[in-house]
């Protein structure tokens, strides 16, 4: 018989709601204090959220290890195995001295360290979070910021800002698209009231980042290409998401930014050119950089320094869409369902509306080795690996190495995506969600902070909506506000978790080479995610109660 989810283990709201955050607080508390490495700290937030799952949920204990182990598998594939593959491209380019003839292309058309920011954390950072997310973005941007002369730490921080504004529409539209099927309110309604809610905060995202990195009078001096970068990236984010749908949001905004960027700059220059404190080149992540290929790498065309990344991002695109997908499945693919897990428990109301009846969770992991996002990258990293002459034994041995340099990375994914699995099963995520639920009027502030809590919880927007989207679709009809506004609400408020949550930090830090700083990092992104998560629950506050803001609101059709 299926265990039914109770939300209020301890029979007092407070104390259940104390008793659900304590993996969380913990596995936070010891990556801000430092004080142990981060996969010993992901390893016991996990070890505790399964006592707390067991013990004060009293779910089965064959069902809680059960969801352990499907976090587990999930963390290594599709997560794991993207950023491993992301990795070993990037290591070959380093090594034949690509990447630093890519830095001297990024140096040609953008001198400033400023502008490069610009172009490599938000502009082609939003690109690849369209075609591919998952941390990808903040991989992939990281270590193009390092090899630019940022710091490590910098990078890391200033590459996890940035990646707020494209995800809610992010993996061509997957956020969107997935909290159409939780609540029903219509795929291009969720859009058009995203698209209403975001770009506004879009718009601002360069100039927070500059602000970030250089600080106000920094800032003023370059505000022309902040704001053409926000405005342009906000005012397509707007139409392609209220015209056409979320899946091409972040690649048509992403480019259109990009364009307008690059036609600034045939125009205007910032009159004072800002000079970073070089970082190491070519030691992000363990191999060594070849100064003879480097130094000949500058006598080549300096397109060719792109090819790798062109060849990336051709084949992700491919790879992504559903055609493809389908095709390669239809070669191989498994579907196991999780052993003890699958239908084995059920969510309560008021998590699922009263009236709807309640259904045994599916658990089922999805073994697609061929159609998943990092065999793609694999393939483009063999293609730019062949042209760049790598032979294949030399091949093999990069990837061996980055595979035995980021172990910990890998083992710190997977716990962590262990615990998040283990508090979804168990309900301790309704238990906190329903603290912030139950604040009346306040509602739309503090719903959409619990977006930014289940992606901070969760790792991903996507997941955040799966849990928290009827939830809020509920909550919002008992408060009387728009339910659109609020799931709307859910997957916006929730980016702005994207930057504190472990897992995003972990494959920042990772990419950069800085593994066992991630307390450093956490605390550099903090306030940033705190202060711009409840500047968004503001503007959903006036949306829902003041006009003019209530005439964005979209109607729910029918």
């Amino acid at each position: 018989m299926p265990w039914l989810q109770n939300y209020d283990p301890l029979n007092n709201a407070a104390l259940s709601t104390l008793l659900a955050a304590i993996p969380v607080g913990v596995l936070m508390g010891l990556i801000a204090s430092g004080k142990l490495r981060v996969h010993l700290a992901a390893s016991l937030a996990l070890v505790i959220a399964l006592g707390v799952a067991i013990l004060g949920y009293h779910m089965p204990a064959k069902a809680a290890f059960a969801a352990a182990g499907y976090g587990v598998a999930f963390g290594l594939l599709p997560v794991g195995w993207m950023i491993l593959n992301l990795l070993f491209l990037y290591n070959m380019t380093v090594e034949k001295g690509w990447f630093d003839a890519l830095r001297h292309s990024f140096t040609r058309l953008a001198p400033d360290p400023r502008i490069q920011l610009l172009l490599v954390a938000f502009c082609f950072g939003s690109f690849f979070e369209g075609i591919a997310g998952f941390g990808a973005p903040v991989a992939v941007t990281a270590a193009l910021l390092i090899q630019l002369g940022f710091k490590p730490l910098e990078a890391c921080c200033l590459s996890l800002i940035a990646n707020t504004a494209p995800v809610a529409f992010g993996s061509l539209g997957i956020p969107i698209i997935t909290l159409n099927q939780v609540t029903g309110l219509g795929e291009l309604t969720l859009s058009q009231m995203a698209g209403r809610q975001l770009p506004f905060f879009s718009a601002i995202i360069p100039t927070w980042i500059i602000m970030a990195y250089s600080g106000w009078r920094g800032m003023r001096e370059v505000w022309p290409a902040t704001l053409t970068a926000g405005v342009s990236f906000a005012i397509m984010q707007f139409i392609i998401s209220n015209y056409h749908g979320p899946m091409l949001v972040d690649i048509g905004s992403a480019l259109f930014a990009t364009l307008a960027m690059v036609l600034l700059l045939k125009v205007w220059k910032p009159k004072t050119i800002a000079q970073p404190t070089l970082a190491t080149a070519g030691t992000t992540v363990g191999e060594p950089r070849n100064p003879a290929a480097s130094t000949a790498t500058h006598e080549r065309p300096l397109k060719r320094a792109w090819l790798p990344w062109i060849i990336l991002v051709s084949i992700v695109f491919v790879w992504s869409q559903k055609g493809t997908k389908t095709a390669l499945d239809g070669l191989f693919i498994q579907n196991f369902s999780v052993a003890g897990l699958h239908q084995a428990v059920v969510r309560t109301p008021p998590v699922i509306p009263a009236d709807v009846p309640a259904t045994p969770e599916k658990a089922v992991y999805t073994l697609n080795l061929l159609s998943t996002t990092g065999t793609g990258i694999l393939l483009a990293a063999v293609i730019a690996g062949a042209v760049m002459g790598f032979s294949p034994g030399r091949m093999l041995q990069v990837w061996l190495r980055t595979l035995v340099k980021i172990r910990l990375s890998l083992i710190t994914i997977a716990a962590m995506l262990a615990l998040g699995f283990v508090t979804k099963y168990s309900g301790a995520d309704a238990t906190l969600g329903l603290a912030l639920a139950k604040t009346g009027w306040l509602y739309p502030f503090f719903g959409t902070l619990l977006g930014w809590l289940g992606v901070a919880l969760t790792g991903s927007d996507t997941a955040s909506n799966v849990l928290f989207g009827s939830l809020q679709t509920v909550t919002a009809q008992q408060v009387g506000v728009s339910p659109v506004l609020m799931a709307s609400a859910n997957s916006v408020g929730g980016v702005m978790g994207k930057m504190v949550d472990a897992q995003s930090i972990v494959v920042a830090s990772t990419a950069a080479s800085v593994f066992g700083q991630e307390s450093a990092i956490l605390r550099r992104v903090f306030w940033h995610s705190i202060i711009l998560a409840a500047l968004v629950g503001v503007f959903v506050f006036l949306q829902a109660y003041v006009w003019p803001f209530t005439e964005m609101v979209v109607k729910q059709a029918g």
